[in-house]
């Protein structure tokens, strides 16, 4: 019994340090495209939003992520919650079709790691495509998801900037969110 518990303990700690060093999407932002399509050019906003919440959820404490400005204001959890949920609505409406996943108990970092996978498999889809009416649908026209849950989730990402910054974690100011890099 010993044994196996012991072979159990170093199978969870050896998975669990292969995903912590995992590389996550928008460390920095791609390249941009050499052509100007409306396919690219949505694309190129949504890194913009991937690389934006690569960096205010970077290195976020658990009292950051329970801090909470006023009763009514919602804490940087709730926030990235609803990111996550803006992020998975977007990617929903691209792929046309809900995907089932229960993340309301993820973890952070594992709620982090897919809002950062579905955006940056939202821009892949968009990349490629040359007529975004095609995803216009019953519901609403593709314009609705600009300004809809892109744009939401810009304004989000800078609440959660703010937030982290009155919690006592400021922003990594070696962050160029006008080049997508990190600053020597």
């Amino acid at each position: 019994m010993k044994k196996f518990t012991l072979i159990l303990a170093l199978i969870l700690t050896t998975a669990v340090m292969a995903q912590s060093e995992e590389k996550l999407p928008y460390y920095e932002i791609p390249e941009y495209p050499e052509t100007y399509t409306a396919g690219t050019v949505a694309a190129r906003m949504v890194d913009g939003l991937g690389f934006r919440y690569f960096w205010a959820t970077e290195g976020l404490r658990q009292e950051d992520l329970n801090y909470k400005p006023s009763e009514s204001g919602r804490t940087s959890a709730e926030t990235i919650d609803h990111l996550l949920g803006l992020s998975n609505f977007l990617l929903n409406a691209l792929i046309d079709k809900k995907r089932d996943e229960n993340q309301k108990e993820f973890t952070f970092q594992q709620k982090r790691k897919q809002t950062l996978l579905n955006i940056k498999e939202a821009s892949e889809i968009l990349r490629t495509t040359d007529d975004l009416s095609k995803f216009d649908n019953d519901r609403f026209p593709f314009w609705n998801l600009i300004n809809g849950p892109i744009a939401d989730a810009l304004w989000h990402c800078g609440q959660v900037v703010m937030l982290r910054r009155a919690s006592g974690n400021p922003f990594n100011s070696k962050v160029s969110v006008f080049s997508g890099k990190l600053r020597e």
